[in-house]
């Protein structure tokens, strides 16, 4: 099996990449894209992802032994998962459990923290409205992770899935969101129980 050439940069989204690929014990071949210099806006990145954002990836072995182009965090993890036939179940039920705490991970925690991240370190003036709005939905988020997680040491079906891989990155940044995730003891239970797993933490440090 070829090795899969991934395109990414050390981010949340970013880290979901390699940390599905640690999981999955498949071979890579890591290109930086470094976004703080531009890089996504070549024309040789755009050729492989049109909407200019990491991570995106090529695997020569794909559908039908063909090369394959995907882009899109949360679609490269499901793409990975079928290959593979690990960290998403085939049971319907429990895959859409999987699916589901997916999709609140990028339609919520993804786009909430992430403006966070903007207003609070990388806006060229304070905004209080944009801070106390994405800061408090935030915390929020946090809240429902907190419930949800009582009694439980994964996001769905109480087995390790994609979900969990899409959600550890962004709470790794709970520094930069300045929430204090003491506060929230089963987010960090599992945060911390995720971070122990060694192909999880090698994915977490890449790329260098």
């Amino acid at each position: 099996m070829a090795p899969i050439e991934l395109y990414t940069w050390k981010t949340s989204n970013g880290r979901k990449a390699t940390v599905m690929l640690e999981e999955c014990g498949l071979e890579y071949n890591l290109h930086p894209i470094n976004i703080g210099q531009d890089d996504q806006f070549t024309p040789e990145f755009i050729a492989i992802n049109p909407n200019s954002k990491i991570p995106a990836m090529i695997d020569p072995d794909g559908p039908d032994g063909k090369p394959y182009t995907l882009f899109e965090s949360g679609a490269m993890l499901m793409y990975l998962a079928e290959k593979t036939g690990k960290f998403m179940p085939q049971d319907m039920a429990k895959r859409y459990q999987v699916i589901q705490w997916l999709m609140f991970q990028m339609g919520g925690i993804g786009p909430i923290f992430g403006q966070v991240h903007h207003f609070k370190r990388a806006a060229k003036e304070v905004v209080p409205y944009g801070i106390n709005r994405y800061f408090n939905e935030c915390v929020r988020l946090y809240g429902v992770l907190n419930t949800h997680l009582e009694g439980k040491d994964y996001l769905a079906n109480n087995e390790v899935s994609i979900a969990d891989f899409a959600t550890v990155p962004w709470v790794f940044r709970h520094d930069w969101q300045e929430v204090d995730i003491s506060k929230f003891p089963n987010v960090e239970r599992w945060y911390e129980s995720m971070m122990d797993r060694p192909a999880l933490a090698r994915g977490m440090e890449l790329p260098a």
